[in-house]
């Protein structure tokens, strides 16, 4: 039997058996920061200045070296891709084949030429895929029309690519959005959220997967592993997207499936967190049987929970926490080895008073002491430049010193760039000058 035959008859094995303001929903990147609801504790998206160069870092915190630090060769390097709305590949939907061939490739090329390593390819935004799947259409974002087949394989091919300059490919997923509307008429006919409209739930104006329910946990899990079982995929990657985040005045409604399966926990909120946690043990185990050696990575909101709320958490002050508002226990996933890598999203400046880039790093990098799970860095490259951003996002030498701070504490590997279109444009050179001050020989990825 072929490699190719016994992973799709593994999958096949395994899919038998058992507040704050809202977002819109691209992954990792601007809208990862929400804003502050009016009157409440600061979110993260406000604008301190950067202390100067050389100021002091937090107690408790190393010093960071005045200088880049040379790092060992095994450092991650990456860089996301961002499908979802066209957000940084196609350009726009309905491009030939050739055309998002070529941009694709261009992506690639550009992450060679800035010596990066890796890219982070989303594959599946919407509950749809960019592959030829048995379960779910074919992505709005390649043709302009859900189901259609753009006329080529874009996972193989990036896949192919990729391992062809030297890259990794890790396959970015998104478990439970459906769309970026709430009107199941507009999904495909064969879209299997208008063959089980009860696994769906309106919030926000958009459509999502309901946690809490096993057929559908069972269900993304299948479709997910496709992608692994049909390529070699170098890793799976999960964003911030969990339960939705919380939006004033809207409840997430799960009372059916609560009533049906949360008897045996203390409080709903503790329910959700299972149902999330048996997703993240349950992927991580079927990637491991489809194609042993491909890991698994999950790439969260920065802050787990504020000191304030739990004395083992961040010091912080941001409006979101992911263990209570998105029902992701983040710090377990990462001290019980659940998954293979971390990249919190430490999108804000140093010094920035509610959440400093500087303490982060720190109560990251205790988290992970100790662990064998490897902790990248997400970092923010899109606000670098960009209009309305503070001061220290006006400074090209920002993004430099996150690393130059970072290499302060052995257990950060690495760190990965939101995202492919900041890093061809990068407007002020932020980019530039971390290749220039960082990045000045090639780096294999950790394994």
């Amino acid at each position: 039997m072929s490699r190719r035959a016994f992973a799709l008859a593994a999958l096949s094995t395994l899919a038998s058996a058992p507040r704050a303001a809202a977002r819109s929903t691209v992954g990792p990147g601007p809208d990862s920061v929400p804003d502050p609801a009016p009157g409440a504790a600061p979110a993260v998206s406000a604008m301190d200045p950067a202390p100067a160069e050389g100021a002091a870092v937090p107690a408790g915190s190393a010093a960071p070296a005045p200088y880049p630090v040379p790092r060992a060769s095994a450092q991650m390097r990456g860089v996301w891709i961002a499908t979802v709305v066209n957000r940084d590949w196609p350009s726009r939907p309905g491009r030939t084949a050739s055309e998002q061939r070529k941009e694709l490739i261009a992506h690639l090329d550009r992450a060679v030429r800035d010596r990066l390593n890796t890219v982070i390819l989303q594959v599946r935004p919407t509950a749809d895929a960019l592959w030829p799947s048995p379960y779910e259409p074919w992505s709005e974002y390649l043709t302009g029309t859900q189901g259609r087949d753009p006329g080529w394989d874009p996972l193989g091919t990036a896949v192919e690519e990729a391992h062809a300059r030297g890259l990794e490919l890790h396959a970015w997923c998104n478990p439970y959005r459906i769309a970026n509307h709430a009107d199941p008429a507009r999904l495909a006919a064969s879209h299997p959220a208008r063959k089980h409209p009860d696994w769906v739930v309106r919030h926000g104006g958009r459509l999502y997967y309901n946690p809490g329910l096993p057929a559908v946990r069972a269900f993304v899990r299948q479709a997910m592993l496709d992608a692994v079982a049909r390529y070699p995929v170098d890793a799976v990657h999960f964003d911030d997207y969990f339960y939705p985040y919380p939006i004033a005045g809207q409840t997430f409604d799960d009372d059916e499936a609560y009533d049906r399966y949360g008897g045996a926990f203390s409080s709903r909120a503790a329910w959700r967190r299972d149902n999330i946690d048996k997703l993240v043990r349950e992927m991580a185990a079927g990637i491991k049987e489809v194609r042993p050696g491909t890991r698994f990575g999950i790439s969260p909101f920065g802050v787990w929970r504020n000191a304030s709320t739990d004395t083992r958490g961040s010091d912080t002050r941001a409006g979101v926490q992911t263990y209570d508002d998105l029902y992701a226990d983040t710090r377990r996933w990462v001290r019980e080895h659940w998954i293979d890598y971390i990249v919190p999203q430490l999108y804000w400046h140093i010094g920035y008073s509610a959440a400093d880039y500087a303490r982060l790093v720190a109560w990251w990098a205790q988290v992970a002491q100790g662990t064998k799970t490897h902790l990248y860095v997400g970092e923010a490259l899109y606000r670098a430049g960009a209009a309305g951003q503070p001061s220290a996002w006006q400074d090209p030498a920002e993004l430099s010193r996150h690393l130059t701070l970072a290499a302060a504490y052995p257990q950060v590997r690495g760190h990965v760039f939101f995202a492919a279109k900041d890093l061809a444009a990068d407007p002020i050179g932020a980019m530039a000058r971390v290749v220039a001050d960082h990045y000045r020989g090639p780096a294999t990825p950790p394994r």
